[in-house]
C-alpha cells in the first residue's frame, strides 16, 4: 500500500510540475505577445509628456498595464508649474491605475452618458428642443436646437475658441449665467447642418439637466453614473458652474471601468447603467455628408462624431460604431472597440498636438494586432 502511495505521489509531482511549466510557458507567450506594444509605449512616452500609462480590458479582466516615466527637466517643470496653478503638489511619480488628473474632452463621453440616463427614464427625449427648459434660449433665436444637436455639436452656434469658452466659462458664477453668454453667441448655420466642435452643446444640455431635476449637474453624475460603476476618484469638481464638455477629473481605472459599461452595452457587473439602444445611439455617426464642419480639432482626422465621442465613419447609414473615442486635450486617449470586443485607456499629460492622430491610430492598429 505505501508503495502505491509513492508512486501515486511522485505522479502527482511530475504532473503538478508539467502544469506549472505550461502555465509559466503560457504567460511568457502572453507577454511576448505584447513586446511590440512595450516598445511602443518606450518610444513614444518621450513625445507624450515623458509620463503614460496604458491599461487594456477583454473579457472581465485587465490584459494589459505598462506604466512608463522618463520625464525630462521641461517636461517636470511644466508638471510643476502647473499643478501651482491648479494650487495643488506636483505629482512626478510614475502613472498608476490610481494617479487622478483631469481628462479634458473625455468628460464629453462621460456626460453624454449621463444625458443618455434621463432618456432611459423618459425625463427627457433626444428630439426635444432647447427652448422650452431654458426660454433665454428661444429669446436669442435658438431654442428650436435639440439635445440630439447638443450631444453631437451641430447646435450651429458660432462658439469661440477652447481657450477662450472654457476661460470664460471659468468666471462665470451660474449656469443660468453661462446660458446667457451662450445665448448671446451667433449662428453660424442652421442646427444640424454645421458641426463645430466645441463647449457649447454639451453645457446647454447640462443646464437642460439641472432645470429637469433641480439638482447640480455634479451630483446627477454622482448619483447616476459614478456611484452605480463604483467611480470613486471620478467628478466634475465643485466649481459653481460644471463643464460638462472638460471638467472632469478620473484615473485609469475609474475610467477603465466606465468605458467597459459601454463595451458591454450599457451593463457593467450585472447592472444595466444605460439601455443598449442608448448605447447605440451614442455610437451612431451623426455628421453625415451634407454637414458643413466649421471646426474638428486634427487629432479625430478621419472620425465622425455621435453623441459624445468620436466614432468610426463607417456608420453614417444608421450602424454602431466599430470602435469610438474621446480624446482629451493632454492627451489621454480612451476607446472601445467593438469588433475585437476590448476597451482600453491611455493616459498622459502634454499639450503638443501635432502627430496626435498618427500616434493614436498608430496604437490602436498596434492593439488591435496584438490582441487574439
Amino acid at each position: 500500500m505505501k508503495k502505491m502511495e509513492a508512486i501515486q505521489a511522485a505522479y502527482l509531482k511530475k504532473v503538478c510540475i508539467f502544469l506549472i511549466f505550461i502555465s509559466l510557458a503560457g504567460a511568457g507567450f502572453s507577454q511576448s505577445g505584447f513586446a511590440a506594444l512595450d516598445a511602443w509605449m518606450e518610444t513614444n512616452t518621450k513625445q507624450m509628456g515623458g509620463r503614460a500609462i496604458l491599461v487594456i480590458y477583454k473579457e472581465g479582466q485587465i490584459i494589459y498595464n505598462k506604466s512608463v516615466n522618463g520625464m525630462n527637466r521641461r517636461q517636470i517643470k511644466l508638471n510643476t508649474y502647473v499643478a501651482g496653478k491648479l494650487g495643488v503638489e506636483a505629482d512626478l511619480d510614475s502613472f498608476t491605475l490610481n494617479s487622478r488628473q483631469l481628462v479634458a474632452s473625455c468628460s464629453k463621453w462621460l456626460s453624454a452618458a449621463l444625458v443618455m440616463s434621463f432618456v432611459d427614464e423618459g425625463k427627457l427625449r433626444l428630439s426635444d428642443t432647447v427652448g422650452g427648459y431654458l426660454p433665454v434660449l428661444s429669446q436669442h433665436g435658438k431654442g428650436s436646437i435639440t439635445i440630439s444637436e447638443c450631444l453631437s455639436h451641430l447646435t450651429g452656434i458660432k462658439a469661440p475658441s477652447l481657450k477662450k469658452s472654457l476661460k470664460d466659462m471659468l468666471k462665470t458664477t451660474s449656469m443660468d449665467e453661462a446660458i446667457e453668454g451662450i445665448a448671446g453667441l451667433p449662428m453660424e448655420g442652421e442646427p444640424g447642418k454645421v458641426f463645430n466642435y466645441s463647449n457649447v452643446g454639451l453645457q446647454i444640455a447640462g443646464a437642460v439637466l439641472e432645470k429637469i431635476s433641480g439638482q447640480s449637474f455634479q451630483n446627477l453624475f454622482a448619483e447616476r453614473i459614478a456611484e452605480p460603476l463604483g467611480l470613486k476618484n471620478t467628478d466634475f469638481g465643485n466649481r459653481p458652474v460644471a463643464l460638462p464638455a472638460g471638467g472632469a477629473s478620473s484615473t485609469p481605472e475609474d475610467y477603465l471601468r466606465f468605458l467597459t459599461m459601454i463595451l458591454h452595452k450599457g451593463n457593467y457587473n450585472g447592472h444595466q447603467i444605460l439601455s443598449e439602444q442608448s448605447i447605440r445611439d451614442m455610437e451612431i455617426n451623426r455628421v453625415g455628408p451634407d454637414v458643413k464642419i466649421a471646426f474638428s480639432p486634427s487629432e479625430a482626422e478621419g472620425l465622425g462624431y455621435g453623441y459624445g465621442e468620436w466614432v468610426s465613419k463607417n456608420t453614417v447609414d444608421g450602424n454602431p460604431a466599430e470602435w469610438a473615442t474621446s480624446p482629451g486635450l493632454f492627451g489621454s486617449f480612451p476607446w472601445v472597440e467593438n469588433k475585437k470586443n476590448y476597451c482600453a485607456f491611455l493616459m498622459t499629460f502634454y499639450l503638443k498636438s501635432r502627430g496626435r492622430n498618427q500616434r493614436y491610430i498608430s496604437l490602436k492598429q498596434l492593439v488591435d494586432e496584438s490582441i487574439p
